[in-house]
């Protein structure tokens, strides 16, 4: 799922300070103008499509309950991306299962008509969900701080300044955690299958458009 389109700073601020004022309606519009960011966000964190609508969930359920609190020091979405972050790691706390990714990762793309058929073609959709599969079984492997970094910087498109602030952690971190990351991940997939990071992003946020 892709990311929305970058609200309108306006609009977002005018519906925030309604919000803040008790006006349910306005803090509505603001879930819909995050829902899919936040949902893609828990989604590429926990690899299951029910858990990642629970935790967008509870992420706009806390954000309501203290959005009176909200100061604007911080952006909006940098705000609503730490909830998520927050929640979605207590749930990869909680459970216990096998790190196991399959063509059913909801993560992965539907396969897409070949243009110059007009139809799927069947082997390389295949072939396309394995290679899918392997990355997501890579970014799975590492530590939650790099999987998150990797997660709101290469497929999110956040900036590492933003991402930062989310995390609570310098920028000069997560600058680090990328480079450290890219480097397991060389080591995991080889640098062929690491690349293609850029094109799971792309497909990330198409899916949420």
């Amino acid at each position: 799922m892709a990311a929305d389109p970058r609200p309108d700073r306006k609009e977002e601020a005018d519906l925030l300070a309604r919000a803040q004022a008790g006006d349910q309606p306005a803090f509505g519009r603001l879930v819909r103008m995050h829902q899919r960011r936040v949902y893609a966000c828990a989604l590429q964190l926990l690899a299951d499509s029910g858990e990642a609508e629970d935790a967008a969930q509870e992420t706009f359920l806390r954000a309501y309950r203290a959005i009176a609190k909200f100061d604007g020091r911080s952006e909006l979405s940098t705000w609503l991306y730490r909830i998520c972050m927050n929640v979605s790691l207590n749930i990869l706390r909680k459970r216990r299962r096998a790190a196991t990714t399959d063509i059913a990762d909801p993560r992965i793309p539907e396969p897409v008509a070949d243009p110059t058929q007009g139809e799927t073609d069947p082997r390389r959709s295949v072939e396309s969900a394995q290679l899918y599969g392997k990355l997501a079984a890579a970014l799975d492997s590492l530590s939650p701080s790099l999987r998150s970094t990797v997660i709101l910087v290469c497929i999110q498109g956040v900036p590492q300044k933003e991402a930062a602030e989310t995390l609570g952690c310098p920028e000069g971190t997560i600058a680090w955690r990328i480079h450290e990351a890219r480097n397991r991940l060389r080591a995991l997939l080889g640098d062929e299958l690491a690349s293609e990071i850029a094109t799971v992003a792309a497909a990330s946020r198409r899916k949420a458009q």
